[in-house]
């Protein structure tokens, strides 16, 4: 396992520790951290989805463990892990239902299999929800007593978090955000999961480039056209560039999720009236520290405050993610320690 810059040194650290498994299409990545939520030890390592969900289950409790030599702490000094993965899932039994992109790992009891790889307790949580969470606890959402996050990648998941409690609801599906309809009209988009009209068919990386892909198809003009025409793929990054360049397309694109998104903030924000909503995710344009990605902000602040109450509007913060990549691991963490109190 490589050394990762900027840990905290466990003599250093408040304990318990608590471990944090995220796992995703790609790659699993695994967090060590103390009780103030500051890591300790980190791995990642890629997924193999291929070989099923079996091998995954022993390499993440392999990687618990190895983490804990590495750190020069005995297991037992870990209280708890937790493990967020992508679903749908059955979060009571610990079992993927249906893995979307994990073929073959449906009905897996994934959670008793870690546990029984690494010899300590589980908790099991959605990806999406584990990332809320890390906000919460020590991310942008520190501040709150409640937010919304809203992760922009392949797909749009989400985390809803209230007074420290996690939104999981009754039969696992809770704060599935990306999945709220924001269309009803005969010609809305297909969602990967087969529905239309979800907000994932309009916010997602997918989504994106698929729009602009129709629109070159079209004979749209301009650098973002010309690039692709030359054999440049056509990725949200690529749509980012040329909008930072002037391409007028490549704007317009991303200011059309930015509308779409905040149709469906402003739903979200009448149902939970939560203090803060946090987007997150790789497809956030460079965020404050780009004039495309606060111009992405600033956009779905409009439509915000064009659909929502006053209240609401003058009252909720919305703001960009602070833990990038590390949310997943550090949520789930978080969630172990708030599941062992």
């Amino acid at each position: 396992m490589a050394p990762r810059l900027g840990l905290l040194p466990v003599a250093e650290a408040t304990l318990p520790l608590y471990a944090g498994v995220d796992l995703g299409g790609t790659n699993i990545k695994v967090a060590l951290v103390d009780d103030r939520g500051q890591l300790v030890g980190f791995h990642t390592e890629p997924t193999h989805a291929s070989r099923g969900p079996e091998d995954a289950a022993a390499r993440m409790g392999r990687a618990v463990l190895a983490l804990a030599r590495e750190t020069g702490i005995a297991t037992t000094d870990i209280a708890r892990v937790g493990l967020g993965s992508p679903g749908p899932l059955d979060i009571p039994q610990g079992r993927i239902v249906r893995a979307g992109n994990l073929p073959g790992w449906d009905d897996f009891p994934l959670r008793d299999r870690v546990s029984d790889h690494c010899g300590l307790p589980v908790t099991f949580a959605n990806d999406a929800n584990a990332a809320a969470y890390g906000e919460f606890w020590v991310g942008s959402g520190r501040d709150y007593e409640s937010l919304i996050l809203l992760t922009l990648g392949t797909g749009v998941g989400g985390g809803i978090i209230v007074g420290d409690v996690n939104i999981e609801g009754a039969h696992s599906h809770g704060s599935e955000c990306g999945h709220l309809i924001v269309d009803t009209s005969d010609t809305a988009r297909l969602c990967p999961c087969g529905h239309s009209g979800h907000l994932e068919a309009y916010c997602s990386a997918t989504s994106l480039v698929k729009m602009a892909d129709a629109a070159i198809a079209a004979a749209a003009g301009g650098s973002l056209a010309d690039a692709v025409r030359g054999g440049e793929k056509l990725t949200p990054i690529l749509v980012a560039r040329e909008a930072e360049a002037g391409d007028r397309l490549a704007h317009d694109l991303i200011m059309e999720v930015a509308c779409w998104l905040g149709i469906g903030i402003a739903s979200l924000m009448h149902v939970v009236d939560p203090e803060a909503v946090i987007i997150g995710g790789a497809m956030t344009f460079g965020r404050d520290a780009n004039p495309v990605g606060r111009a992405f902000l600033e956009r779905i602040r409009e439509e915000v405050h064009r659909r929502t109450f006053p209240t609401l509007a003058a009252n909720t913060t919305l703001r960009y993610a602070t833990l990038g990549g590390d949310a997943g691991s550090i949520g789930a963490a978080g969630l172990a320690r708030l599941a062992g109190r």
